[in-house]
């Protein structure tokens, strides 16, 4: 019975001059590929990403940015919770993945309030309701790399509660925010706003 190594070393020596005949007869004859070229231009290829374009976590709130006395902040920390400011919604909300879906604004008021004004793009997210907004808004949560969380502000702390259900439900801290000014806050600064349902939403722009 023939020694089975033998048979290896022997079939390996066989596939190897199959290879370099198949090599040699395909660079002599004139009907020849080009082993270099590529015969499948129009395939997919994985997208690079740019120094510049690299996914990075939200700088946290800078001392110039965020009042350390504001008594949110002390209220945020004791609930495991980060505060975000304005000035860092305002860069989130022009950042390029914000229309690709990695930053995530969510808008923790009612119907009534959210239809009648919201920043656009917002996701809406009442907590009091949760079963009816969930479904859909955890799975954009859960793919996001930051989510923003707002409410009326001020007073307010629908957001927070928002924030602390969505990471129950498994959204990651270190992703989540609150933007403790709100909505007022937003308005109040002539930024854009959004009315009606997410889907059918009217643009308002800045005021002057």
């Amino acid at each position: 019975m023939p020694n089975a190594k033998a048979v290896f070393l022997e079939t390996l020596l066989v596939a190897a001059l199959g290879m370099l005949l198949a090599v040699t007869a395909n660079a002599l004859s004139q009907r020849g590929i080009n082993l270099r070229q590529d015969y499948f231009p129009g395939a997919a290829k994985p997208p690079v990403l740019m120094p510049s374009d690299t996914p990075s976590v939200a700088p946290p709130a800078t001392r110039d940015s965020v009042n350390p006395s504001n008594p949110a902040l002390k209220r945020l920390r004791q609930r495991g919770l980060q505060l975000v400011s304005r000035s860092e919604v305002v860069t989130l909300f022009r950042d390029l993945r914000y229309e690709q879906g990695l930053v995530v604004f969510v808008d923790a008021r009612d119907d009534q309030h959210y239809t009648t004004g919201h920043i656009p793009g917002a996701w809406q997210f009442y907590h009091y309701r949760a079963e009816n907004y969930l479904p859909a808004i955890l799975p954009v949560c859960l793919t996001a790399l930051q989510v923003v969380v707002y409410c009326a502000g001020g007073e307010c702390e629908d957001s927070e509660f928002a924030a602390i259900m969505l990471r129950d439900a498994g959204v990651p801290a270190e992703s989540l925010f609150v933007y403790a000014g709100g909505i007022t806050d937003w308005t109040t600064h002539g930024l854009p706003v959004e009315t009606g349902s997410r889907r059918s939403g009217v643009f308002l722009a800045p005021k002057p």
